[in-house]
C-alpha cells in the first residue's frame, strides 16, 4: 500500500510530481537510470530532447514491467538533464509516462553518458 503525502506545510508540487509517498508492506524496485538507448539496436535515440526523453522512459518502464511494476507503482523518480533549458519539453513528456506523480527530484548536470540530453532513474513499490 502507499499512500501519498501532501501537506501545506511545505510547498506545494508546481508540475507533475507529488511531495511524497508512505509505503506499508510492500516492496521497492529501483532501476538504474535509463539513457535514451533503443534496446533493439543498442544506439542511442537521436534527436531533441523530446525524443531522447521519450526512449529513457520507456527503457524505464520496460525495467519495471520486467519487476512485475507499472508506472503507477513508480513513488521516486530522478531526472537528470544535460541543459535545463530543456526542462519544459522534458516535462511534457514525463508528464504523460508518469501520470500518478511519483516525488521527483530533476537536475541539471555538466554530461550525461554518451552525452545524451537525458537519464531517468525510478523508483517504484509493489505487493509482495
Amino acid at each position: 500500500m502507499k499512500e501519498k503525502i501532501a501537506t501545506s506545510a511545505a510547498p506545494a508540487a508546481i508540475g507533475p510530481y507529488s511531495q511524497g509517498f508512505v509505503t506499508i508492506g510492500e516492496k521497492l524496485v529501483f532501476t538504474s537510470g535509463q539513457i535514451p538507448i533503443d534496446p533493439a539496436t543498442g544506439n542511442i535515440v537521436e534527436g531533441r530532447i523530446d525524443v531522447q526523453a521519450e526512449q529513457s522512459c520507456k527503457n524505464v518502464l520496460r525495467i519495471l514491467e520486467e519487476a512485475g511494476a507499472t508506472a503507477d507503482d513508480v513513488i521516486k523518480t530522478t531526472c537528470f538533464l544535460a541543459d535545463m533549458s530543456d526542462f519544459a519539453q522534458f516535462n511534457a513528456v514525463y508528464a504523460k509516462f508518469f501520470t500518478s506523480k511519483p516525488a521527483r527530484s530533476c537536475v541539471a548536470v555538466k554530461t550525461l553518458p554518451k552525452n545524451v540530453l537525458c537519464e531517468i532513474e525510478a523508483v517504484a513499490s509493489i505487493r509482495f
